[in-house]
């Protein structure tokens, strides 16, 4: 694995803060703040957001919705099964409630009726929750133009407000498409969540409501965006550093319930939501029920959260397991194949709900793209991908798309459906398109590192300027420091699921570290340079700094090494 360290850009000492210590202004230059933009990327206000009426067709789904309200219309509001869209549909549920509808809503079910407007899906629908004058459909919609065609022809109004690229199909036939990715508008970071929030925001300042604080839903929407890994760059950066605050005080019973089960609790980072909170709430749509995820984020009943959280946590103790067996059998059905520039495998006894999580495990572990597919029992596979830098899988689908029945997504995840007995010719040609897009490009694994730093640079004082670059996540990666010639003061204390314990030296100064998963490897003789990441610790109410090791090598003769 190649080390690299980033440059520093030209004038970075400019963007030094005063009382400061000058790597700031160096990690601030490498993220692409500008002099003047300084003190808004250390302190965003919400005074900041833009004004939602900038958003193509977010005036029409405006009009409509007021609309509804005004003659008191049924209203549906139908989104995906995952963290973005169950926070999607409690976000707009909790809006249009405070406008005194009562908004149904539905989610369908991952296995078997698929993703977004499927025609199971609207079936179960329309049956359950009868015939709405109005669908608003979050985090779905933008490619479902049968479906929406489907509605109109029922007299069903749709509204869309979503984030995923647009189809081969161009626009569907909706009153409104509120999708800044399907317009080219400059908020296309946000997820669905977040357009959510913008048109929540559109609502407000259309029709101002005292009884309703468009603060009181950022927390929802913090918890969407940093589980949806949508790059944490202006709005969606603001939103969550915001966010983050209010869920540390949240009055939402379900959100104070997880965070009491997963120990999250205290000041939080986009870790915790990611790592704790996400996958649990992940968990009741890989199982099936995604009604569970939304019910705890909307329940005001205390015990009822608390019941919900322990449902989750089962939810996702069997997500884990049956992951495992799929990692281990997709492992597998790899050594015939290890040659291949991509991962395409499937299986009929694979559960569709936890595929993705298995793609990027194996993404990560050989630096490659992979799909991973279950087939069902009439011999349809759906598969979720994951992708590495420099390849991106709509472009994948696109070029292979003969081959699928449907596909789509974002360039760095997304997901197909396929007959089983075409995964073949699609792998083949999912190998021709790689080896066309990388041609010479290197798109071997990388250790980047943001800067050199000494251990006894490590203090208190370090970690409060280093911390106002949070919240870390996609596009504004948690820093990655570099430390030279480091020994060990004891041998590694080796701890449950392979992790390591290091107490480290690196000339007078002395430091503890984690190393997740470091005892899964042989490790070199020390001395060694270490590549780790700084995070808060807190233990019995005292605060240090906690060094996570990322990669340790052999100390480098020179600096050139690391090149």
């Amino acid at each position: 694995m190649q080390w690299v360290i980033r440059e520093a850009p030209e004038g970075w000492e400019d963007l030094v803060p005063e009382g400061m210590p000058d790597i700031l202004g160096r990690l601030l230059a490498q993220r692409g703040v500008h002099h003047d933009e300084v003190e808004r990327f250390l302190r965003p206000r919400l005074a900041e957001l833009t004004d939602p009426f900038e958003i193509p067709e977010i005036n029409l789904a405006v009009e409509r919705i007021l609309s509804a309200v005004d003659n008191k219309e049924r209203v549906c509001v139908y989104g995906d099964y995952d963290v973005d869209g169950v926070s999607s549909i409690a976000v707009l549920c909790k809006t249009l409630e405070a406008y005194d509808l009562k908004p149904a809503s539905f989610i369908p079910r991952r296995s078997s009726e698929g993703y977004g407007l499927s025609e199971g899906g609207l079936k179960r629908c329309l049956n359950e929750c009868g015939k709405p004058d109005l669908v608003i459909s979050v985090d779905c919609g933008t490619v479902s133009n049968e479906a929406i065609a489907m509605l109109k022809s029922k007299g069903v109004d749709t509204v869309v407000v979503d984030h995923h690229e647009i189809g081969p199909d161009g626009r569907p036939d909706c009153v409104a498409l509120v999708n800044p990715k399907a317009s080219g508008h400059s908020h296309e970071y946000l997820c669905a969540a977040g357009v959510v929030f913008k048109l929540a925001h559109a609502l407000l300042k259309k029709r101002p409501l005292d009884k309703f604080d468009l603060k009181s839903v950022l927390d929802l929407v913090a918890v969407a965006t940093i589980s949806d890994i949508v790059p944490l760059v202006d709005e969606n950066r603001l939103i969550v550093r915001h966010g983050l605050r209010r869920l540390e005080n949240s009055v939402r019973p379900g959100l104070r319930a997880l965070l009491k089960l997963t120990g999250a609790e205290g000041r939080l980072s986009s870790s915790d939501i990611g790592f704790r909170i996400g996958p649990r709430l992940n968990a009741a749509g890989r199982m099936d029920q995604p009604e569970q995820a939304l019910a705890i984020l909307m329940t005001d009943c205390s015990n009822k959260a608390l019941d919900l959280a322990d449902e989750l946590e089962n939810f996702n103790r069997k997500r884990q397991q049956l992951e495992q067996a799929i990692f281990a059998e997709a492992m597998a059905m790899l050594k015939d194949s290890s040659n291949d520039p991509v991962i395409v495998v499937g299986s009929r006894s694979w559960h569709a709900g936890v595929v993705g999580i298995v793609a990027s495990r194996l993404m990560r572990l050989y630096h490659k793209p992979a799909f991973v597919i279950s087939i069902d029992k009439n011999g349809i596979g759906k598969g979720s991908g994951r992708s590495i830098a420099g390849i991106s899988l709509v472009e994948a689908i696109g070029s292979c798309r003969e081959h699928l029945v449907a596909g789509g997504g974002h360039h760095m995840a997304a997901g197909l459906s396929i007959h089983e007995d075409l995964i073949d010719v699609f792998r083949k040609d999912f190998v021709k398109f790689v080896n066309e897009t990388c041609g010479g490009k290197d798109l071997e694994a990388k250790v980047h590192v943001d800067a050199e730093v000494e251990l006894g640079e490590l203090s208190l004082d370090f970690l409060a300027s280093y911390e106002l670059l949070q919240p870390f996540g996609s596009s504004n990666p948690q820093p990655v420091f570099m430390a030279r010639n480091v020994w060990l003061t004891e041998p590694p204390k080796r701890l449950k699921n392979n992790h390591l314990r290091l107490s480290l030296r690196q000339g007078y100064d002395e430091h503890d570290a984690i190393f997740f998963g470091g005892g899964a490897n042989e490790l070199p003789d020390p001395p060694w340079d270490i590549a780790f990441a700084v995070d808060r610790n807190v233990f019995r109410g005292r605060v240090s700094v906690q060094v996570s090791i990322q990669n340790v090598r052999a100390a480098a003769r020179s600096e050139n090494e690391c090149e």
